[in-house]
């Protein structure tokens, strides 16, 4: 079978070696959750919680992209830890504030602890100024993707899925 050749393309693509790193930081990230109680998704609503210093339930599920049902089922982990609170809004009863608790922010804090060890583990090949590079070009590469996700097609066009 003849292949067809590949014209004016890069000799070096990313998006595999950018998977590679990426499922390897997560398998490592799990295994290093899992005896705390969490996994990413409990991660990531305890961060936002933290940086946020609570949120309503639906601002929570729009934050997360989640659907609420999803949510309410990580909030009863997460609660159930005793690592959040949820509570009636003063201003409108029908509204639960989740926050933090001291726990939580603890479980929190040790969870980014082993986070980074495994982040030095698996980046240990590059330098302090070559990870600020990485990072740099990566959170570049995301912003140009939040922007491109936010144009407008032309008429009758669709974008592609972000």
């Amino acid at each position: 079978m003849t292949s067809l050749p590949v014209v004016n393309q890069p000799v070096h693509r990313c998006g595999a070696l950018l998977d590679h790193l990426a499922r390897r930081l997560r398998l490592r990230s799990e295994s290093v959750l899992a005896p705390l109680g969490l996994r990413p998704r409990h991660l990531v609503a305890l961060t936002v919680l933290r940086d946020r210093g609570g949120s309503t339930q639906q601002a929570l599920a729009r934050t997360l992209e989640m659907d609420g049902t999803n949510v309410v089922g990580l909030l009863n982990d997460l609660e159930a830890e005793k690592l959040i609170e949820r509570r009636r809004s003063p201003e409108d009863r029908r509204r639960h504030i989740v926050e933090l608790t001291q726990a939580g922010a603890e479980r929190l804090a040790k969870a980014e602890f082993a986070l980074a060890a495994v982040e030095d583990e698996v980046l240990g090949a590059l330098d302090h100024d070559q990870r600020e590079t990485l990072y740099g070009l990566l959170q570049q590469a995301a912003v140009g993707d939040a922007e491109s996700c936010a144009e407008v097609a032309p008429c009758g066009e669709a974008l592609p899925p972000c």
